[in-house]
């Protein structure tokens, strides 16, 4: 398994957090919560296949993955080379059409969600010889989406603050009294934060906190008691449990390292 990310252009490194390579050849990995949203598009000859219930199923050619809260396991039937685009929270709503928590927690098809202007794009980008041309491709393609759905940038900047605030280690201000700062109601700040981040408040605050705490987790530097009180929690059983919640097993249970968990975490 090999992963390599890239810097956006300058216009664009405020809406794309990275672009990256991940080359797979018959492995199994699992994906957790990092509070992004990623498009994919797979280069190689192999099959992309996630579980769903109690069996795998092949992804499209072309992924969209919305945010993904609960673990999610993926394997590679044969070589592939995926292509990514990794978002934050904010901005992938600026490249659809349709609210982000519409995508929550399950792979689709990109190809019926954008169109025929992305089967075009996967294709240039199937005949592209280098990760430059490929770049250069993908960037293009974004810039035209990004003045298509310009109408979303007023409330962009809000949101952006508010995510801000949410990462702050010593944030635990009430929703009603973020909502107040900004002169808007609880309720149409949750409903806004949604639409464009595809996640709640709350939930996006606990992502952010699971994140910082598997990097430190698989560190092997500090106790779970450090860990707890390093990333916010009230204390080690409420880490212990909002840890199982996300990943499916237990801290002292850490990943390898080469794990696409930790290779591409938001928080590294």
């Amino acid at each position: 398994m090999r992963y390599k990310e890239f810097n956006p252009g300058e216009v664009l490194k405020e809406y794309v957090k990275c672009y990256y390579i991940y080359e797979s050849d018959m492995a199994e990995d699992k994906a957790f919560a990092t509070g992004c949203v990623e498009i994919m598009f797979n280069l190689g000859n192999g099959k992309w296949e996630t579980a769903v219930g109690d069996k795998f199923v092949t992804t499209p050619p072309i992924e969209l993955w919305g945010q993904v809260v609960r673990p999610l396991t993926f394997r590679s039937l044969g070589k592939n080379i995926m292509l990514g685009i990794r978002f934050y929270a904010h901005t992938a709503c600026l490249f659809l059409n349709d609210s982000v928590s519409l995508f929550n927690n399950h792979i689709t098809d990109l190809a019926a969600v954008a169109g025929k202007s992305v089967s075009e794009l996967h294709a240039k980008l199937l005949e592209a010889i280098s990760i430059k041309q490929r770049l250069q491709l993908i960037e293009r393609f974004l810039l035209d989406r990004l003045l298509r759905y310009e109408k979303k940038f007023d409330k962009l900047a809000m949101i952006e603050d508010i995510l801000t605030d949410l990462k702050q280690e010593d944030f635990f201000d009430n929703i009603e009294n973020v909502a107040s700062r900004y002169g808007i109601t609880s309720r149409y700040l949750q409903k806004i934060f949604l639409r464009y981040t595809g996640l709640t408040p709350k939930l996006y605050s606990r992502i952010n906190r699971f994140q910082k705490s598997l990097l430190l987790v698989n560190k092997k530097n500090n106790s779970l008691t450090d860990i707890a009180y390093e990333c916010g929690y009230f204390d080690q059983s409420h880490f212990i449990r909002d840890f199982k919640w996300f990943t499916g097993f237990i801290p002292s249970a850490a990943l390898p390292e080469n794990s696409s968990a930790l290779l591409a975490s938001p928080a590294k």
